[in-house]
């Protein structure tokens, strides 16, 4: 039988993952990506000998990656080298800052000092968030491509630990009594472009699955994942062509049977893997008029998630600080409703910084550092005009480095910056709305109601990345490249493998780094 053909739009890390395990399973694979190289959000930026990741910076859940290479019989640790983080991070809020140690038992002791908190609210948080994880996560792992085939019994299982409809501060009251502790277990919502107060309660279970697996990071940047995984295509024979952008797809009625470049060429496929972003990939790749449950009428009436304003700046110096800092506004649940709510730029910010050559040098010339900051904004649904307050907003986070991250004398320092706004989210890597994070993982789009891995409105049509199930963040990314390449090969009676359950998983192999 000749080989099945299968086109992936995108080589962001869902494309990446998807064409790796494709090719190992016998389909003949090419991979088209607009930019001048592979990754998307995930790829490398570059000037002078000092390296940024573009978009994310924290690597958790490390046993879904290690597990991906292990589809193609490779390992990961082969292709790069990890080192697990200790401490996780630094909060520093308006009266105290806090590392949080990796160990439980030194987290304990941090929280008693800085809290008065006794043991046994800690150990009650993570014994029943593990419970939380343990139901939970086997449902992040299946399909939802119709009531028929639910998974019926594991959500079952899972409902008592979704916490209809409390969000993750409602559920952290339980545990916690002080909002500043609250909070400490709450800043994980920024992966998912949410407030904690209204970011769905079952979310609680991120911070628990950071101290029970770990937080790595990758030398020479989390970019090098997708690096890694362009080498694994390479060797295994895959087309991968870059600066070749997909003008729109080839549809027969509803049935979808290939692309057609920008250039005008066609490239026939008998199954499409859709990596762009859903929202932008509906509007802007399928015909006019063809979709009936997402039109470009309803897109706009999702609700999406934040953006950010970046900043990736190469300083002659290096800082005192930890690898990941996260810094809380004075106010900061009227930060986030000036984000989510108001939708205009608060005077009062929150923000992350990454300090990455603390443990990684190679980063950086000798004696220099790569400094990666984070600030979330409103999308694009806000109208700012980016133009005309860019150079504001600069100004302000360079203040509130100084004031806030210990970094007194940051400007003087600086010998080159670039900067993304969100204008620039949406016009060169398209982003729909800018909203970086993509759908909201609200109640009524998660699971059965997010966009489906074996998109409901066109055949031969498979969706992978944080618009589709299981939704945003590396891990969970790469679990939608293993759903719709099991889908895929199920459609045509491939053998493949079904994931582990979570017992047995094993994180990667990695060095502690302590500071």
């Amino acid at each position: 039988m000749d080989k099945k053909h299968v086109v992936i739009v995108g080589a962001g890390p869902g494309g990446l993952a998807s064409a790796m395990i494709l090719a190992h399973r016998g389909f003949k694979v090419t991979v088209f990506e607009k930019a001048s190289q592979v990754g998307g959000r995930n790829a490398p930026i570059q000037w002078g000998g000092f390296t940024w990741d573009t978009g994310p910076t924290f690597l958790m859940m490390s046993f879904v990656l290690k597990e991906l290479f292990e589809e193609t019989e490779r390992s990961v640790e082969d292709y790069l080298q990890f080192e697990r983080l200790d401490p996780l991070y630094r909060l520093t809020f308006p009266e105290v800052e806090i590392n949080l140690p990796a160990d439980r038992a030194k987290l304990k002791d941090e929280i008693a000092e800085k809290f008065s908190r006794s043991d046994a609210a800690i150990d009650r948080f993570f014994s029943r968030e593990a419970k939380r994880f343990e139901r939970l996560f086997p449902c992040l792992q299946k399909p939802y491509s119709s009531l028929l085939t639910l998974p019926y019994g594991k959500l079952l299982r899972a409902l008592p630990h979704i916490s209809f409809p409390r969000s993750i501060m409602d559920n952290l009251s339980q545990y916690f009594d002080q909002e500043a502790l609250r909070l400490c277990f709450t800043f994980q919502s920024k992966y998912l472009g949410m407030s904690p107060w209204t970011c769905p309660a079952l979310f609680t279970m991120i911070p628990y699955i950071e101290h029970a697996y770990g937080i790595y990071h990758v030398t020479g940047g989390l970019n090098q994942i997708s690096l890694a995984m362009a080498k694994v295509l390479e060797e295994q024979g895959v087309e991968l062509h870059t600066d070749t952008p997909v003008a729109k797809l080839i549809t027969d009625g509803r049935t979808v049977t290939g692309v057609k470049l920008e250039d005008g060429t066609s490239v026939h496929a008998d199954d499409v893997v859709i990596n762009a972003d859903f929202c932008y990939a509906m509007s802007n790749l399928v015909e006019p008029g063809l979709l009936k449950k997402h039109t470009e009428e309803k897109l706009r009436k999702k609700r999406l998630t934040c953006s950010t304003f970046m900043m990736y700046l190469a300083v002659d110096t290096v800082y005192d600080a930890p690898h990941h800092n996260i810094v809380f506004a004075d106010d900061y649940r009227s930060n986030l409703e000036d984000i989510f709510d108001r939708k205009v730029l608060s005077e009062d910010i929150s923000f992350y910084v990454q300090n990455a050559c603390v443990t990684d040098p190679s980063l950086a010339p000798a004696g220099a550092s790569t400094i990666y900051v984070l600030l979330p904004v409103p999308n694009n649904q806000s109208q700012i005009d980016w133009a005309e307050h860019k150079e504001a907003v600069r100004e302000k986070v360079l203040d509130s480095l100084a004031k806030r991250a210990g970094m007194t004398d940051i400007r003087q320092h600086i010998k080159h910056e670039k900067i993304i706004t969100p204008a620039e989210w949406e016009q060169d890597y398209n982003v729909y709305e800018a909203a970086e994070f993509s759908l909201s993982p609200c109640f009524s789009q998660l699971l059965y109601f997010r966009p489906r891995n074996k998109f409901e409105e066109l055949r031969h049509c498979y969706l992978v990345g944080g618009g589709t199930h299981p939704g945003s963040g590396l891990p969970t990314i790469y679990e939608s490249a293993r759903i719709s390449s099991n889908l895929l090969c199920k459609s045509y009676g491939i053998a493949y493998r079904e994931p582990s359950p979570l017992p047995g998983k094993q994180v990667i192999t990695a060095a502690e780094t302590r500071r």
